[in-house]
């Protein structure tokens, strides 16, 4: 059985409604979306930590790459739900970073899951150290520290 994931473990929540366009015959969340709603997540996430994505990371020469995601799904999300979606650092890898999320409706919680990104050098399309100011962007914001 899945675990429901700790709200207490983020610093970072993003509302987001259910739309009609993202549930299925069923009504409720078709799965493809809830990838969309990690990705706006994030984005406000960084936009939270003072970080224009991309524009900051490639003043350095680098970029995100998703690597792997992973969703456990808890419960459904069914159209004009009230979603709020935690996202957090949870390990800061040489040049890796990997996201938890949690999303919740009401106290419910519906789903738990995992983005891992790689740094990269755009020029090489290889892997390349985190920025040191991404690394202390992060370090000051998160509640629970990140595993490093």
């Amino acid at each position: 059985m899945p675990t429901a994931p700790s709200r207490d473990a983020f610093s970072f929540f993003y509302n987001l409604r259910v739309r009609w366009a993202e549930v299925d015959p069923q009504n409720i969340v078709f799965n493809a979306h809830y990838l969309t709603y990690a990705d706006v997540a994030i984005t406000e996430y960084f936009r939270a930590l003072g970080i224009r994505y991309p524009d900051d990371l490639s003043r350095d020469g680098g970029d995100f790459f998703a690597i792997k995601t992973v969703l456990e799904y808890l419960a459904p999300a069914r159209f004009d739900d009230q979603l709020q979606i935690g996202i957090r650092v949870a390990r800061l890898g040489r040049s890796s970073l990997s996201f938890a999320m949690g999303i919740w409706c009401s106290e419910q919680a519906l789903t738990a899951g995992e983005v891992i990104y790689v740094h990269t050098d755009n020029a090489s399309r290889s892997s390349s150290p985190l920025p040191a100011w991404l690394r202390d962007k992060i370090l000051a914001f998160e509640r629970c520290a990140p595993q490093q």
